[in-house]
C-alpha cells in the first residue's frame, strides 16, 4: 500500500473511533481569543467536575472556531442528543454543563448559541445565521479538530493535495495556480502563480520557500488563529510550492508574540516529520523538503518580504530596492518565494479539487474568499471568510451582526493601519482587490474595524499614522520625514492649532509620500490621513475652524462638567476616584471641577452612578444647560 494511503488509513480509523465513541466528547477552544476569556479555567473546571461526579468523557482542545465575542466556546457532543454549540462558557457554566447535562441529560439549551448539523465531509457545523453567510475554505476546520493532532487533519482529506501534486509535474502545478486566479492574501494581491513560475525559471540554487506570519496590523488575528487551530493546512501549502519550484527548504517567520501559534507550529513540523510528510523523502517519494520557524521580534516593517528575508539572515529589517525581485534574488541572494499564512493555506484545496472550483466563488478579479478579522464597535467581533465580492454591508450588519447596542455606524478601517476609513455611504462597496483600491483603501491582510458616533477620525487618522510613523525602517527620506511632518501637522489639528492650509498641505504630504518610499509600508501609510480627508472633511474643519472635536475625544477640545441640579451631594464616587484631585466640593457639598486641573481622563464621568449622571463631556465652547 503506498505511503500516503497507509496514513490515511490509519487516520481514519482513529477519526472514526472517536467520533463513534459512546463517551460524551467535549471541544473547548485554546485559541489566544479563548485562553484571553478565561478557557483554560473553563478546561479545568470541567475535567475536575467530571472527576468528581465520576463521569467519563473524551475531552479535545481546539483552536478558535471564529466566534471570538461568545468565547470561550464550548461544543459538547452528547451520544443521545444533537451536538450543541455553547458561548461565554465560564468555569461555574461549565459545572452546570456537567451536572444538568452529561450527568442529568437535561441540554441546558438556553446557554447554548445553536445546535450543529453534519458537514460534507463528517465533520460538525453550527447551525447560526452568521455561518450561513459565509463559505469557509481555509476556515472549515477551525475550531471543530485538535490542531496538535495530526491524524484528525489526515482523516478530513489532510495533505491529500500533497498527494495528488507529487504525482503531478511542476509546471502543472504552477498551471493550476495560475489558472485559479490565487492572488497573494498578505496585502499586495500578486498573483501567486506567477511569482512560483519566476521563481522557478530563476536561475541559481538553492531556492527557498518562506511564510510571511509576520501578522502586525492593529486588530487583525486571521495568521494567529489559522496556525493555532490548524497548522497543517498551512504546512502543506508550503511543500506543494517547495515541490513546484523545486525548493528542499523553507521558513516560516512568526511573531514571537504568538507563543501559542509557534508552540503549535512545532508540534506539527514534528509529527509531519515522524511520519513523512516533511523530511529526505516526503510521502517516500524522491523529493526531499525540511521547515524552520524563525520567530520576529516584533517589528512591523519585517511584515515586508525583503526585510523580512534581511531578518531571517541576521540583518536589520530594512527593505530594499527592487528588482532584482526575490523571485530572483532573494533569502540569502538565492530565489525566494514568499506567501502569506493564508495564500499557503488555499494551496491545497486548489490543487484537491481545481482551478475551476476556486473561481467558481469571488469576482472576475479576486477569485475565492476573503478572511477577515471583525474588531471595534461591532456586535459580533471575530472572525469571519467570505466569497470575494461580498459586500461590506453585508460582513459588517449581517454577518458580524451590526453595532453594538447604542453605537451608530460611522466608518469601517480596513487594510490595517494602511488602510483606508469608508464612511456609511461606501457600506456596499464590494470586497475586493480592485473595489477597496479605487474606494481608497486595501485589502492588506485582513483587518476590519468598525467605528462609531464617538470615534474622532482626525483623531483615528492621527493613531494609525503615529503606528506607522514608528515602526517606519527610516531607510527613505520621504516616509521618515514625510510621515513625521503629517503627524505633527496632525497632532496640532487635534490640539485646536490647526489653520486652513494644513488640509492641503497634507494632501500634497500624503501624495508625495505614496509615491516616494520605497516599500508598501511608505505607500500605504497615507492611507488613512487621505481617505478621512476624502470622507470626513467636516470634522477637520470643526476641529480648525470651530475648535471643537464633534466626537468629543480630542482631549484639548472637550471639558468635563458637574452639573449641580442633578449631583448627589452625598455621594463622594467622582472626589475619591479624580487622579489628580481636580473635584471638590463647595460649602453646600456641590461638586465642581477645576478646570486647570483636569486631565481629562474621564474617570468621574465613568463612576457617577447611572441615576443621578451628573457629569458631562463637552466642548469647551458649548452652553451649560446648568454648569456648576
Amino acid at each position: 500500500m503506498p505511503a500516503f494511503e497507509e496514513l490515511r488509513e490509519r487516520a481514519r480509523r482513529e477519526w472514526e473511533a472517536f467520533r463513534s465513541s459512546p463517551l460524551p466528547k467535549i471541544l473547548i477552544g485554546t485559541a489566544t481569543c479563548g485562553r484571553a476569556a478565561g478557557a483554560l479555567e473553563t478546561l479545568e473546571a470541567f475535567r475536575r467536575r467530571l472527576q468528581e461526579r465520576g463521569i467519563e468523557a473524551l475531552i479535545v482542545e481546539t483552536g478558535c472556531m471564529g466566534l471570538c465575542y461568545a468565547e470561550p466556546l464550548v461544543v459538547i457532543f452528547h451520544p443521545e442528543m444533537p451536538p450543541v454549540c455553547y458561548g461565554r462558557v465560564t468555569p461555574e457554566v461549565a459545572l452546570e454543563l456537567v451536572d444538568r447535562y452529561l450527568a442529568g441529560g437535561d441540554p441546558c439549551l438556553e446557554l447554548a448559541l445553536g445546535s450543529l448539523e453534519e458537514g460534507e465531509e463528517g465533520i460538525s457545523i453550527p447551525e447560526l445565521p452568521r455561518f450561513e453567510r459565509e463559505k469557509r475554505l481555509i476556515l472549515r476546520h477551525c475550531g471543530y479538530i485538535d490542531p496538535e493532532n495530526i491524524n484528525h487533519y489526515i482523516a478530513l482529506g489532510g495533505y491529500e493535495g500533497l498527494a495528488r501534486a507529487l504525482k503531478m509535474k511542476p509546471e502543472e502545478i504552477i498551471e493550476e495556480i495560475e489558472r485559479s486566479g490565487l492572488r497573494g492574501r498578505g496585502g499586495a494581491g500578486f498573483p501567486a502563480g506567477r511569482k512560483w513560475r519566476e521563481c522557478r525559471e530563476a536561475s541559481g540554487e538553492p531556492k527557498y520557500v518562506i511564510c510571511n506570519a509576520d501578522e502586525g496590523d492593529p486588530g487583525a488575528f486571521m495568521d494567529r488563529a489559522i496556525l493555532e487551530s490548524n497548522p497543517h493546512e498551512v504546512l502543506e501549502g508550503m511543500v506543494i510550492a517547495a515541490y513546484a519550484i523545486g525548493s528542499h527548504e523553507g521558513y516560516i517567520y512568526v511573531r514571537a508574540e504568538y507563543p501559542l501559534a509557534v508552540r503549535r507550529l512545532e508540534e506539527a513540523i514534528k509529527q509531519a516529520e515522524e511520519i513523512g510528510i516533511l523530511g529526505d523523502r516526503v510521502l517516500d517519494s524522491d523529493f526531499g523538503f525540511r521547515l524552520k520557524i524563525v520567530r520576529g521580534a516584533g517589528a512591523f516593517v519585517c511584515g515586508e518580504s525583503t526585510a523580512l528575508m534581511y531578518s531571517i539572515g541576521g540583518k536589520r529589517g530594512m527593505p530594499r530596492v527592487r528588482p532584482p525581485h526575490s523571485v530572483r534574488r532573494g533569502l540569502w541572494g538565492k530565489p525566494t518565494v514568499l506567501n502569506n499564512v493564508k495564500t499557503f493555506a488555499y494551496v491545497p484545496l486548489i490543487i484537491l479539487k481545481g482551478a475551476d472550483w476556486f473561481r467558481s466563488t469571488g469576482t472576475e478579479g479576486s477569485s475565492g474568499t476573503a478572511v477577515f478579522a471583525l474588531a471595534g464597535k461591532i456586535a459580533c467581533t471575530g472572525l469571519v471568510e467570505v466569497p470575494m465580492g461580498t459586500t461590506l454591508r453585508e460582513i459588517i450588519f449581517e454577518i458580524g451582526g451590526g453595532m453594538r447596542e447604542g453605537s451608530e455606524f460611522k466608518a469601517v478601517q480596513i487594510g490595517g493601519p494602511s488602510g483606508g476609513c469608508l464612511p456609511e455611504s461606501l457600506l456596499d462597496t464590494p470586497v475586493d482587490f480592485d473595489s477597496l483600491t479605487s474606494a481608497g483603501a486595501i485589502m492588506g491582510s485582513g483587518g476590519m474595524i468598525v467605528m462609531d458616533q464617538n470615534n474622532c477620525m482626525v483623531d483615528t487618522a492621527r493613531f494609525f499614522l503615529e503606528f506607522t510613523q514608528r515602526e517606519s525602517c527610516g531607510k527613505c527620506t520621504f516616509c521618515r520625514l514625510g510621515t513625521k511632518h503629517m503627524l505633527e501637522i496632525l497632532e496640532r489639528i487635534c490640539r485646536g492649532e490647526g489653520k486652513e492650509e494644513d488640509l492641503e498641505l497634507l494632501e500634497r504630504l500624503g501624495e508625495a509620500v505614496r509615491e516616494g518610499s520605497l516599500c508598501g509600508l511608505g505607500r500605504t501609510a497615507p492611507n488613512p490621513v487621505l481617505t478621512t480627508l476624502r470622507y470626513f472633511r467636516d470634522e477637520y474643519e470643526a476641529h480648525i475652524r470651530e475648535k471643537r472635536c464633534p466626537a468629543l475625544v480630542c482631549k484639548e477640545l472637550i471639558a468635563f462638567y458637574i452639573l449641580p441640579d442633578k449631583c448627589e451631594r452625598g455621594c463622594e464616587h467622582c472626589v475619591l476616584t479624580c487622579p489628580t484631585e481636580a473635584i471638590k466640593s463647595d460649602e453646600q457639598k456641590r461638586k465642581f471641577i477645576i478646570q486647570d486641573k483636569c486631565i481629562k481622563c474621564g474617570t468621574c464621568l465613568e463612576v457617577c452612578p447611572p441615576e443621578y449622571n451628573a457629569v458631562i463631556k463637552i466642548s469647551p465652547k458649548s452652553s451649560l444647560p446648568s454648569a456648576s
